[in-house]
């Protein structure tokens, strides 16, 4: 890794940037690192020097990472593991496959398939390092294209430049939130009645008081052009990025949000004033693209994260703990790899 014709980065100082990052603070950092202050400060500066941006926004509070330091940071995690990696390959023979590995996955999706794929792999591979970039559907094929993951899901994206994409999985939006006032019961409790999972039509779902992030999410975007196609308005009562904020809200009580059928595990439960509805007329369908890197072969440790994350989700949809539609078709057989 270089800078701007500045020399050679040094592992050691990634090792400290990432210490700083994770401690929050460059006096934190430095007790963690048993390193002077003044030293540690040297260092990060001339770490920006050398790559020629701003890594910190610095407050009286601590530090924060600026959309560069959160880049390198991803990064430097993913080239000081291949680092301990070769050491380890050095000091011992091989058992089985190992490496680093870098999945990009929407972050909606990551909490409901990562943490069983995560565990899957570490028991049965533990010398494989995965790495994970959860965010937007924008950062996730920003990730892909600029070749920082070795797998990403793909959000409604089914072609991709230099990348084998193939269609993965394909799930419902629905309407869900704390339905005090009966809005969504008055349409639903014959469905219920009859034991027929609660459907509306997206024409009601747009009229309830609505806490919904900005246009630039895929969830938005797709809601506003429905709507737009339909000739009629949105009933937003909230906009606000953070996902952290729409979720505090909805539970809050503050209104419905539109939500893919994976993250339905994240509402109340043993509410009886909790809703969740399939929006239909029209339907809103969510599809998901498994992408891998065109030019190169997958290396066996790529091979093994890929099949554990095609097992668990083709499980998860079996067993109705995510309800979509498994889609994924291989082109060959899934290379098997067991532990010597």
């Amino acid at each position: 890794m270089t800078g701007k014709g500045c020399g050679e980065v040094e592992l050691r100082t990634l090792r400290y940037f990432v210490a700083v990052l994770e401690a929050g603070s460059l006096s934190r950092a430095s007790s963690l690192l048993y390193v002077a202050q003044p030293a540690l400060t040297a260092q990060i500066k001339k770490l920006e020097q050398e790559l020629g941006t701003q890594l910190f926004e610095r407050s009286y509070a601590g530090v924060t990472p600026t959309a560069a330091g959160m880049q390198l940071y991803q990064d430097a995690c993913k080239l000081l593991s291949d680092a301990n990696a070769m050491q380890e390959r050095l000091q011992r023979s091989p058992d089985g496959p190992e490496g680093s590995v870098t999945v990009a996955i929407p972050f909606l999706l990551s909490s409901l398939l990562m943490g069983p794929v995560l565990f899957r792999l570490k028991k049965a591979y533990p010398r494989i390092r995965v790495f994970v970039i959860d965010g937007l559907s924008l950062t996730v094929r920003k990730a892909m294209l600029d070749r920082r993951a070795d797998i990403g899901i793909l959000v409604d994206t089914a072609e991709l430049a230099d990348l084998d994409v193939r269609p993965f999985a394909c799930e419902a939006m629905y309407v869900c939130g704390f339905d005090k006032e009966g809005e969504i019961a008055a349409l639903t409790q014959a469905q219920a009645k009859n034991g027929v999972e609660p459907e509306v039509p997206f024409s009601k779902a747009a009229a309830l008081p609505l806490v919904l992030q900005s246009r630039r999410f895929s969830i938005r975007s797709r809601v506003e052009e429905t709507a737009a196609d339909m000739g009629i308005d949105l009933n937003i009562e909230h906009e606000y990025d953070s996902a952290r904020i729409i979720r505090s809200l909805y539970l809050a009580g503050a209104g419905f949000t539109f939500t893919p059928a994976c993250a339905l595990a994240d509402g109340p439960k043993n509410d009886g004033h909790w809703m969740a509805a399939r929006v239909m007329e029209p339907e809103l369908l969510r599809r998901y693209f498994l992408a891998l890197p065109r030019t190169q072969e997958p290396s066996s440790a790529t091979l093994a994260v890929l099949e554990a994350l095609v097992d668990e989700t083709r499980s998860m949809i079996d067993a109705g703990r995510w309800k979509a539609e498994f889609l994924f078709k291989q082109k060959a057989p899934a290379k098997k790899f067991k532990k010597k």
